[in-house]
């Protein structure tokens, strides 16, 4: 996609690949003779790693688990959602208090989030952000949370439907 549009960030290069996963390549970001005073492995370790721990699910096998009782929850900014629209059954939490409202132990939970069993789903524009929320949720205690493989950009190519009403917004 052309990141004029709105698509893929301009820095990673992603592929769709038959199995639902998406392939990225982000060339040159941390890349040791650009910046030979950087430690870190980067997001790409980072992201990795955190999928590591995730079974990530595909929209059709988000749609089925949403059906069986899982939580749906949107990450994505207001301007992504006006442009892209919501998900139906989604829950539109803000990425910086996502942790509050799932964590079952917090005051500042929504009623749904009712044990760290409860599976959750995190979903955001194109599934990288949504990976990183969706292990820190484990790290929470919240050993089913996972994300969705693609984001709302996957969802729609898939064909799934969106939703014709106002979103649950949970700020």
């Amino acid at each position: 996609m052309d990141a004029a549009r709105g698509g893929a960030h301009p820095r990673v290069n992603c592929d769709v690949v038959p199995s639902h996963r998406l392939a990225c390549r982000s060339p040159g970001l941390h890349d040791r003779e650009v910046f030979p005073d950087v430690m870190s492995p980067g997001v790409d370790a980072l992201l990795e790693q955190a999928r590591a721990g995730l079974r990530r699910l595909t929209p059709h096998e988000t749609v089925e688990a949403v059906r069986a009782g899982a939580l749906l929850i949107d990450t994505r900014t207001d301007g992504q959602r006006r442009e892209q629209g919501d998900l139906p059954g989604a829950i539109v939490i803000d990425r910086t208090v996502l942790e509050w409202r799932l964590d079952p132990a917090s005051a500042w939970r929504i009623p749904e989030a009712t044990g760290y069993d409860r599976e959750i789903v995190v979903v955001c524009r194109q599934g990288f952000s949504s990976s990183l929320a969706a292990a820190s949720l484990q790290v929470l205690g919240l050993r089913a949370a996972t994300d969705m493989v693609g984001g709302v950009e996957a969802w729609r190519q898939a064909g799934l439907p969106m939703s014709d009403g106002p979103a649950d917004v949970r700020y």
